[in-house]
C-alpha cells in the first residue's frame, strides 16, 4: 500500500464529486441475455422468458429482470470506469454493496440502455478507499430512467 497513491486518488476522486461521467455506449437488451440471466438466477417468470405471453402482459413485451439491469450497468461497453477513473496503485475494485436502488422503468427486450455515473463520496477505510458512485441507466428514447442506484465500491491498493 502506498499512502501517496491513496492521497492522490482521494484528491482526484474528490475533484469529481457530483460531476456526471460520459455515458457508456448504447447496449441492446436481447431475449438471449434475459434468458441466460433467468437460467443463472432460477427466475423464470413469464414476463421475462415467454415473449408471446409477455406481449399480452402489463408491459406489452418481455422485460429484463431488474437485477440483470443492475448487474450489468457498471460494465456496459465504452463505460470503463463510469464515474470512477483509473487511479495509480489500484490493484482491484471490489463491489461492497448498493444504496438506494430504484427500478423506475422496465427495460423491454430490444431496448437500448446506457449508464452514466456520478461520484457522491470518497472515504478512506484503512488501506482501501470506499467510493459511492450514483449510477443511472437510461433507456434510449425515454425520459424516465430504468434504474438509479448508488454503487459502493472498495478500491484496494
Amino acid at each position: 500500500m502506498s499512502e501517496e497513491n491513496i492521497s492522490k486518488a482521494v484528491a482526484v476522486l474528490e475533484a469529481k464529486i457530483d460531476q456526471a461521467s460520459a455515458p457508456s455506449d448504447w447496449f441492446e437488451m436481447t431475449q438471449e441475455r434475459v434468458n441466460m440471466f433467468a437460467d443463472a438466477t432460477m427466475d423464470q417468470q413469464w414476463i421475462h422468458v415467454d415473449p408471446e405471453r409477455a406481449k399480452a402482459g402489463p408491459f406489452g413485451a418481455p422485460i429484463a429482470h431488474g437485477q440483470l439491469t443492475m448487474s450489468i450497468m457498471s460494465f456496459l461497453p465504452g463505460g470503463e470506469g463510469i464515474g470512477v477513473p483509473a487511479l495509480e496503485g489500484v490493484k482491484m475494485g471490489v463491489n461492497y454493496g448498493w444504496n438506494r436502488v430504484r427500478f423506475m422503468s422496465p427495460v423491454a427486450v430490444g431496448n437500448r440502455i446506457r449508464t452514466t455515473g456520478k461520484i457522491k463520496s470518497v472515504a478512506q477505510k484503512g488501506p482501501q478507499l470506499e467510493v459511492v458512485n450514483e449510477l443511472t441507466v437510461e433507456i434510449e428514447g425515454q425520459d424516465k430512467p430504468a434504474c438509479v442506484a448508488e454503487s459502493v465500491l472498495r478500491l484496494v491498493f
